[in-house]
């Protein structure tokens, strides 16, 4: 099992993973809404602004202030970049 830091020490299971997003969307808007109305949004923020969402296969949504970009780079270089799992 691999995971994924999505920041302030939380983590994924990438394996679980179905889509990496970013909010700028109203597509992506409306999925976050419809989750936070069926209780599915994890919110991984502490406050700050959301940056990307991670779609999983479990129909749950995780909003997190890091941008897609650094996530999916977190993914590809499976860790070993330097500060990849810190902040």
């Amino acid at each position: 099992m691999k995971l994924i830091n999505i920041g302030f020490g939380n983590s994924v299971n990438a394996d679980r993973v179905i889509a990496v997003v970013s909010t700028d969307s109203a597509p992506v808007k409306r999925i976050i809404a419809k989750a936070k109305e069926s209780n599915m949004l994890i919110d991984a923020t502490q406050g700050r602004k959301t940056h990307a969402v991670l779609i999983m296969d479990s129909d749950h949504v995780i909003s997190t202030y890091l941008k897609a970009e650094t996530i999916l780079n977190r993914t590809e270089n499976d860790g070993a970049e330097e500060g990849a799992y810190g902040e």
